[in-house]
């Protein structure tokens, strides 16, 4: 038999037969590679269809080769027949032709593999429909670096992963799927709906629904080996997997094993020019005396000190002083008297102060190391009843590095005047205060102590059984029971303890007595002497562990009722439980807020119970008659019960039309609820950074007396409402913010109520009227989505905070100190801005509406050899609108093309929204070999604060473009090789100025010019 005879066609007969427990998708039996957007009949000899253009990099080995490497390897969702049409479809329902009303990508396994990325996620993050979620370029204050995936930039949480049809293990209190975990090896490709798909799959399903294959049997063993790495010798990745299979029982029975292993190197941000100067903190390693606006220093007795350095100027005695190496000090904003490095040592002089970028200091992409070990069989009990099971068990350690402790979130420690090691120059600052023996604020960076840095290790763990069958003519049924668990268990190594430090600090020999040398914190040098002792009893291991779990059971049953002449009406219904259970322990200091740098989270817990019934219907109206190639309806309804917000209701409604074969037009409307999920409810007050950046540049803290809003109209009222809200009067003529970002507390909130969105889809999908010549393999397809979602819940922006508190937008025209929006600002007893609240709240609306194109044109080269083409291949995405409406009854912002670099994994708005984005292959490929190039575009983003702060507006990204080449080579039937680089023109990552590192490491790329190799073997 040829290989391409093994692909799959669901004929009438055999529907509800097909019908798995979740069997959305359906796709071709061998591992061409070749891809169906749209729902499109592709035939594998011809890779014809509309969504070819989806799998960019195509088949280079033609399907007969590739198909040898991987024998009678079959995808999950379907049983093989002798035909040779595949069906894709979008529902519950599976259809016996070629159209789907919901636009769907395939991404194929050769796609995935001549991409060259190292992971999932960065594959498909390419693609238009994506926006960047969490990666290897997040994480680095203990995010975990997770794997998430962001449909139109919704939000990670507000679209459904699933492997084979059927939900994979939570990774976070969020609900989101750590695509991380998934197994590789077995990965026959993915299949995604780009429009919603609530009603037929959940409530998670807002966005749409992205659903990995794998294999569904396999003869023989698989190896699979992957090696990256950077044109500068570092950021090296290897994937090996090795997948084994058979059948038994003459093909009764089926076993697919599979093992991988993948490791990823950290990359500090030393290692690259770009971070040199970025992040340029005010914490610094000399350490510096911080004035109290209540107890300043006279500034008389400063002068004196500074003119015997010879610097005879006046200055405000509420500067930060800080301490060079001899025991002199200088003045930070502006270096007066500065000794130390100006332009290295981790120090830069920035605007003529001092400052030591963070960016030298983190690892912007995180280390990595994952096994998975993944186990499915299926064995038929009788012809109408088969018995199936799958275990998966993930072992995954990411680690990042953030730089040295800083003292910066929550109450500061602070330095007796009996500390032996205060220097002479400094205790005659201090006994110039109204009070000479108060205890004095400073603050620093730990250089002394190694980088402080996270282990995140995750422990994932999947069981699941069930059975399927007949029922009776026409009826089939599937029901499975599986439960999942994931642990978190964090580690944050070298965790500065700040009660440790204060005990230090007060000792009269300056903690000698404690540990060997004790702490001096002023100068670099004395900093930096910090015995291993004194290190040791400083800093600790703070240990947390978060486990996630998940118990689901569901039965569908599908059924043909009947036929109006078009073919049978076909009928599936759906009914599943599930529960989700939290629990986070946190580290004792981690929850008394005595790490530095680290905000409190508290112990939490919480539960969810679903109950949910759906039902489908698909009705062919009429078929074969003149302009009616075909005509046909559909709809769904889902009813579900929240334990925690009581029942929802989705609903959907869809119809298409193909006036003649080769042309598909298709619309759908969907009602969305979605409910708001564990971490949304009961998250505990956990912290991040909120990056505000310097005024007048950035928005800053607007209490600063650079800041626009001090300098404005309303500058007098401004300053009567910092006064209001905690900065002290006597120091509010000259209050600076020291640094660029503060603290952000994000807790649940059980008073939420459900999301509702309204999803509109409509497309018009062309395939070629020919099957010869130059134009038999085109398709075209272009798709229109609009989305709108209402009582959104989100939790409040914090640059948002302070806009609307200090009447940056109108929001607090009389400046009152009662303003809901100031009351989530804390402040500390110097006015510096401690931690900024951002509660989730139902804050207001989401909508976002644009195109989708999607193109193949494959051209026969018969002339160089009988299968070779030339192919290209375009996918475009074009974002019309995405606005945010932040408030009930508030004005939508638009946020249409902006850059959003201070964005989490999970925050809406998302990282970018551009206009224009693109993916576009050019490649040749026959029998034995192929070669081509990709071309990755992204159009030009203004800076989030022409949303926020129009008035201060920073630099946008200009346009941003990668180009990749790739080839592979069929050695044998059983020896494939392939090549590639990635952003051959080695292209610098943009400057991003909404983000604290001056850069998106999670959406640009930051490794420049890289290199892969890879090598699979079939035996």
């Amino acid at each position: 038999m040829r290989p391409h005879a093994k692909s799959l066609v669901l004929s009438s007969s055999v529907i509800a037969m097909a019908v798995w427990s979740a069997p959305a998708f359906a796709q071709d039996a061998g591992s061409t590679g070749v891809a169906t957007t749209a729902g499109q009949v592709t035939k594998p000899g011809d890779a014809t269809g509309a969504a070819a253009q989806a799998d960019t990099a195509r088949a280079a080995v033609a399907p007969d080769a590739a198909d040898r490497i991987t024998p009678q390897a079959t995808s999950d969702s379907t049983e093989p027949t002798a035909s040779a049409d595949i069906v894709v479809t979008g529902s519950l329902i599976q259809r016996p032709n070629n159209t789907s009303v919901s636009p769907i990508v395939t991404v194929g396994d050769a796609a995935i593999r001549e991409s060259g990325q190292a992971t999932l996620q960065d594959t498909l993050n390419q693609f238009p429909s994506f926006t960047t979620g969490g990666n290897a370029g997040t994480g680095g204050q203990g995010g975990g670096g997770r794997a998430t995936i962001n449909l139109h930039g919704l939000g990670t949480n507000r679209n459904l992963v699933l492997l084979d049809g059927r939900r994979l293990p939570v990774s976070d209190i969020n609900g989101n799927v750590d695509v991380n975990i998934l197994p590789e090896a077995i990965i026959e490709g993915v299949d995604v709906i780009t429009g919603g798909a609530s009603a037929v799959y959940g409530s998670d399903a807002v966005s749409g629904v992205v659903n990995f294959r794998t294999l569904r049997k396999l003869e023989g063993i698989r190896v699979d080996l992957l090696n990256t790495v950077s044109e500068r010798g570092d950021g090296y990745r290897f994937n090996g997997s090795l997948a084994g299979g058979t059948t038994f029982a003459g093909d009764r029975g089926h076993i697919i094993a599979a093992f991988s292993y993948a490791k990823q190197n950290p990359v500090n941000g030393s290692s690259r020019d770009f971070f040199y100067d970025k992040t340029p903190s005010s914490f610094i390693g000399t350490g510096t005396f911080v004035p109290s606006a209540t107890n300043a220093p006279s500034a008389a007795a400063e002068q004196a000190v500074f003119a015997r350095y010879g610097n005879t100027g006046t200055r405000s005695p509420l500067l930060n002083l800080g301490f060079n190496n001899d025991g002199t000090l200088f003045v930070q904003t502006g270096a007066v008297n500065y000794k130390g490095p100006t332009n290295g040592s981790g120090y830069l002089l920035v605007g003529n102060n001092v400052r030591m970028p963070v960016g030298q200091q983190i690892d912007f992409y995180n280390g990595l190391d994952r096994k998975t070990a993944f186990l499915k069989g299926d064995f038929e009990l009788t012809p109408s009843l088969t018995a199936y099971g799958q275990m998966m068990y993930v072992d995954l350690d990411v680690r990042t590095a953030s730089g040295g402790s800083l003292t910066q979130f929550g109450t500061l420690t602070t330095i007796p005047v009996t500390n032996p090691f205060i220097p002479t120059d400094l205790r005659t600052v201090l006994a110039s205060r109204p009070n000479p023996t108060a205890a004095f604020t400073w603050n620093g960076r730990y250089v002394g102590v190694p980088y402080k840095n996270f282990d995140e290790q995750y422990y994932v763990q999947q069981y699941l059984g069930g059975l399927r069958g007949k029922i009776a003519d026409g009826w089939t049924f599937d029901g499975f029971a599986a439960y999942d668990e994931s642990i978190h268990r964090q580690t944050i190594n070298n965790a500065v303890v700040k009660t440790r430090v204060q005990a230090l600090l007060n000792a009269a020999d300056g903690g000698n007595s404690i540990c060997a040398g004790g702490f001096n914190p002023f100068g670099d040098a004395n900093a930096r002497s910090l015995s291993q002792a004194c290190a040791g009893y400083i800093t600790k291991s703070a240990r947390s562990r978060e486990r996630v779990a998940q118990t689901q059971a569901q039965l569908q049953v599908n059924g043909r009722l009947f036929d109006l002449g078009a073919g049978p009406a076909q009928l599936a219904v759906v009914g599943d439980y599930r529960r989700n259970s939290y629990r986070f322990v946190p580290d004792a200091d981690l929850s008394a807020q005595n790490l530095e740098s680290i905000i409190a989270s508290a112990a939490a817990s919480g539960a969810i119970d679903v109950k949910e019934i759906a039902g489908q219907i698909d009705i062919p109206l009429l078929a074969n008659r003149r302009f009616i190639h075909e005509l046909g309806i559909g709809g769904a309804v889902r009813v579900s019960n929240y334990s925690t917000s009581g029942t929802v209701t989705s609903f959907e409604g869809d119809a298409r039309w193909k006036p003649f074969a080769p042309l598909l037009l298709r619309g759908s409307y969907q009602r969305a609820v979605r409910a708001p999920n564990i971490g949304e409810l009961f998250a505990p007050a956990s912290g991040s950074q909120l990056v505000i950046g310097t005024p007048p540049a950035s928005l800053g803290d607007p209490c600063d007396v650079r800041s626009t809003a001090r300098t404005g109209a309303n500058a007098s009222q401004v300053a009567a409402l910092c006064v209001a809200t905690g900065v002290p009067a006597a120091a509010v003529s000259s209050y600076t913010f020291p640094t660029t970002a503060t603290g952000q507390t994000i807790n649940g909130n059980l008073a939420l109520t459900p999301e509702k969105a309204d999803t509109y889809n409509a497309g018009i999908v062309l395939t070629s009227p020919v099957h010869s010549g130059l134009f038999r393999d085109f398709s075209i397809s272009i798709d229109y989505y609009r989305i709108q979602i209402k009582n959104v819940i989100s939790s409040v922006p914090g640059l948002t905070v302070l806009s609307k508190c200090f009447n940056l937008d109108g929001s607090n025209p009389g400046y009152s100190a009662a303003n809901s929006y100031c009351q989530l600002i804390q402040r500390d007893a110097t006015g510096q801005i401690v931690t900024v609240s951002t509660p989730y709240l139902n804050l207001g609306g989401l909508k976002t509406d644009g195109v989708e194109f999607q193109a193949h044109l494959g051209v026969p080269v018969s002339f160089v050899a009988p299968s070779a083409k030339m192919y290209v291949d375009a996918a475009v995405g074009w974002t019309r609108s995405y606005k945010v409406q932040l408030l009930p009854n508030a004005p939508f912002l638009d946020y249409t093309g902006i850059s959003n670099g201070g964005a989490g994994t999970n925050s809406v708005p998302p990282r970018a929204t551009p206009r224009w984005k693109s993916l576009t292959t050019l490649g040749y490929r026959s029998d034995g070999f192929g070669f081509g190039g990709r071309w990755r575009y992204q159009s030009p983003l203004a800076d989030v604060s022409a949303v926020l702060t129009p008035a201060t507006a920073q630099v946008g990204v200009p346009a941003y473009s990668l180009f990749d080449v790739f080839a592979n080579v069929k050695v044998s039937s059983r020896y494939e090789l392939r090549a590639g680089v990635n952003n051959v023109t080695d292209r610098s990552l943009p400057y991003v100025a909404s983000s604290q590192n001056g850069t998106d490491v999670a959406l640009y790329d930051p490794l420049g010019r890289t290199f892969y190799l890879g090598v699979r073997l079939g035996f």
